[in-house]
């Protein structure tokens, strides 16, 4: 069935906006104004995705060509049912962190906020990009560039450590998609003659087993930005970023886009005919198993809180993969919704963190006794941030974990259902026993003296709202479930 096709310039409006926001923001004279223009960029690139959304939900694709460069490639873009699951949530919690970003970023006096509020604007810029790119060679290029705009967010603090941290950081991210995906790419596009994303791939005919094998596990490794292991030391360490950029680099921007990235690829390069016809699923199935389980045990053991989240996100980043990989429809309904569940959840999370060290200074677990008496909103919102990412009531982690459980038993497959169970265990594991030690010790365990206060407004709002919205996809996750449903129906040539 062919999809329906609407010509718009949306799309591209929708990846400009931020850019043309980018000039204004440099040359604002005072800090309310380089905000306001923030939020104004905001505001209408949400806007902009919203309206493309009606069309979508009915099965139609929104298409724009920017430029013709090869035969049959160009800068194009496409938003259909994925795409669109994809930019609403980057679009909508980029003005939620950019409220967020007010209060940190103010309650500590940071330096050189001009810069981060640019290169913040940039990495929506490439994100909605990638979310909306028509085929690879658009993706790619988006991907590069919010490699290059992250950068400067993740040196923000220009000390020895932020610089380490951000020689990785560019190691892995661009090693890996210059020595892995690159080439991926310019081979699939000698074989195929093509890069266009198809609905059931454009590999099948084009090359055998073992050279499908290879490009699959090369543009699996080589969007490292997915966090698969080995390519994942450098999200820990990008950690030494300011709270509200590693809240952007976990829930939205950086690591989502690897793992939308990896799905588009797995979906529409070298399709779900290919993948179940040469066993590669199991192949990326099993990979994304072995990171779920070793990351979470390896957050068990990390008294830094925002390292603990890092490796959090490491193994929740691999559910998505795991879930489409497993080919199940449920599986992958499961997966996608899951990027949508788990950023709103993660979020969440680092904001609390941000919160607490704005307030206190404090970055370690273990000297949090007794914080959930001093700041009990922040603590409350951090315990409903854990249960969307264990997956439990009443938060949307528990709906997209649902399709996932169901989506190894359609595929019959029980020990990836084993390790979803058993990384679930390990997730309470490591997130409520911080908000246990924050509620419920005896005043002789407390390490807070009374005077401690919540965090700035422009912190705590947000936390709340995003707190609240994980509550409300639990009762209401339509909107991102229907997107889910279409994009696999698209997939499986429903």
């Amino acid at each position: 069935m062919t999809m329906e096709t609407i010509l718009s310039v949306k799309p591209f409006l929708a990846v400009l906006i931020s850019l043309v926001a980018v000039p204004f923001i440099i040359f604002s004279k005072t800090q309310n104004l380089r905000e306001t223009w923030t939020f104004v960029a905001g505001a209408i690139k949400f806007l902009l995705v919203l309206s493309m959304l009606p069309a979508v939900l009915k099965g139609k694709a929104i298409v724009y060509t920017v430029a013709q460069i090869f035969p049959n490639l160009g800068i194009a873009f496409r938003v259909d049912a994925f795409g669109m699951l994809f930019a609403l949530v980057a679009s909508s919690l980029w003005i939620i962190t950019s409220i967020y970003s007010m209060g940190y970023m103010r309650g500590l006096d940071e330096h050189s906020q001009t810069r981060y509020y640019s290169f913040f604007a940039v990495a929506l810029s490439a994100t909605i990009g990638v979310a909306f790119s028509a085929n690879l060679l658009t993706l790619y290029l988006f991907y590069e560039m919010l490699s290059l705009a992250t950068y400067p967010l993740v040196t923000h603090h220009q000390d020895r450590e932020a610089r380490s941290s951000g020689r990785k950081y560019l190691l892995y991210i661009l090693g890996g998609s210059i020595g892995l995906a690159l080439p991926a790419m310019l081979i699939t596009y000698h074989f195929t003659g093509t890069l266009d994303f198809a609905a059931q791939g454009v590999m099948a005919g084009h090359i055998n087993s073992g050279l499908a094998l290879l490009l699959s596990l090369m543009f699996l490794f080589g969007f490292a930005k997915v966090g698969i292991m080995p390519m994942h030391s450098w999200l820990p360490a990008a950690m030494v970023a300011p709270t509200p950029v590693s809240a952007l680099l976990h829930a939205v921007a950086v690591v989502k886009v690897g793992a939308f990235s990896v799905v588009r690829v797995l979906t529409g390069i070298v399709g779900v005919d290919l993948l179940a016809q040469y066993h590669i699923n199991w192949i990326v199935c099993t990979i994304a198993s072995i990171t779920v389980v070793v990351a979470s045990l390896i957050a068990l053991s990390q008294d830094e809180l925002k390292r603990r989240l890092a490796f959090s996100t490491i193994g929740q980043l691999s559910y998505i993969v795991l879930g489409v990989a497993l080919l199940s429809t449920s599986g992958m309904t499961g997966g996608m919704l899951h990027i949508a569940m788990h950023a709103f959840g993660k979020i969440t999370l680092f904001f609390c963190a941000g919160a607490i060290f704005c307030t206190t200074g404090i970055k370690h677990i273990s000297k949090m006794k007794g914080i959930g008496r001093q700041m009990p909103i922040t603590m409350t919102a951090f315990l409903i941030g854990s249960l969307s990412v264990v997956g439990l009531p009443p938060c949307g982690g528990f709906i997209s974990k649902w399709y996932l459980v169901l989506g190894t038993i359609e595929s019959g497959q029980m020990l990836f259902l084993l390790v979803l169970l058993l990384s679930s265990f390990l997730n309470a594991a490591y997130f409520f026993p911080v908000f246990y030690n924050a509620f419920f010790l005896s005043d002789s365990e407390m390490l807070f003296e009374p005077g401690i206060k919540e965090a700035p407004l422009w912190c705590v709002v947000p936390l709340t709202i995003t707190a609240g919205i994980s509550i409300i996809l639990f009762f209401y996750p339509q909107p991102f479930l229907n997107l889910a449903k279409l994009a696999v129906q698209s997939i499986n040539g429903g």
